[in-house]
């Protein structure tokens, strides 16, 4: 495991990981991020900062990031409630960073056992993905077989879950530009899964399958050795071109102007 050199702030300093494979899943080059940053929220601006630096490009950008947290954070959707989804005392008292991500979705709780993914995958190199149905069937066929290669036969339920059995392992969601999409998501590992009821409210909007199900009784993990899938993600998406440089001024404006402020974490409002 190497250390990714510092990108302009100490807020950026993060842990890169670099590996080489031969398997190429899909006919576009695809960049590998595997990099988690020492700033928590940091990690979520990345994510837009990484879409709007594809979109500036001359070239098409196929990429395929990696990362985790070692401490709870609490993500809430572009257009989701924070007072009707999140335990706001209970984050507040434990001391849990709230951060508004800029896809749709509902609230999600990551931490310590729960891989974080995000593709950036081309219209240019995809046209069919302008299609949002498509795109979810695109990326969850996709990351279901990474999934599937390690013997959990997981598949598609409600609009962008990934379930074993009737119990949800991942949530997932999107944010789409004139030239690219974002598509990313979580997976559940071996999480406390405890910390989802203790930091999210009940969700509202549930898919049908959920069956009025609380937290306890819906969400799962997979129960799969964490490296095991980030390597079975690599090979699947064909993700061989290693990269550790990230867009740092992005993501310092971005931390800024918005995943620094209440105005756009509480309420979903830009400055």
């Amino acid at each position: 495991m190497g250390h990714g050199k510092r990108q302009g702030n100490h807020r950026l300093r993060g842990t890169a990981r670099h590996s080489v494979f031969a398997i190429h899943a899909l006919y576009f080059t695809m960049q590998l991020l595997d990099l988690t940053l020492d700033d928590p929220v940091a990690n979520i601006a990345l994510e837009e900062a990484l879409l709007d630096e594809a979109e500036s490009n001359d070239e098409p950008t196929e990429l395929l990031r990696l990362w985790h947290l070692d401490m709870p954070m609490v993500v809430i959707g572009r257009s989701s409630s924070y007072e009707s989804e999140v335990n706001g005392n209970q984050t507040n008292i434990d001391a849990v960073p709230v951060v508004r991500r800029c896809s749709g979705g509902a609230a999600i709780v990551c931490g310590t056992g729960c891989l974080m993914y995000s593709v950036i995958l081309s219209y240019q190199n995809h046209p069919e993905l302008q299609q949002i149905s498509n795109a979810h069937d695109f990326v969850l066929t996709t990351v279901s077989k990474a999934i599937n290669k390690l013997g959990v036969e997981s598949t598609r339920q409600g609009t962008s879950d990934l379930t074993v059995g009737t119990r949800k392992i991942s949530g997932n969601s999107l944010r789409c530009k004139r030239n690219h999409i974002l598509y990313h998501g979580t997976l559940l590992c071996n999480y406390d899964l405890g910390l989802v009821s203790r930091y999210l409210g009940t969700a509202p909007r549930q898919p049908e399958y959920r069956q009025q199900r609380n937290h306890n009784q819906f969400v799962a993990n997979l129960g799969v050795d964490m490296e095991a899938l980030r390597q079975s993600l690599i090979d699947t998406w064909g993700a061989t071109q290693a990269r550790s440089e990230i867009p740092s001024a992005m993501v310092e404006s971005l931390l800024e102007n918005k995943y620094r402020c209440d105005k756009w974490n509480l309420h979903g409002r830009n400055l």
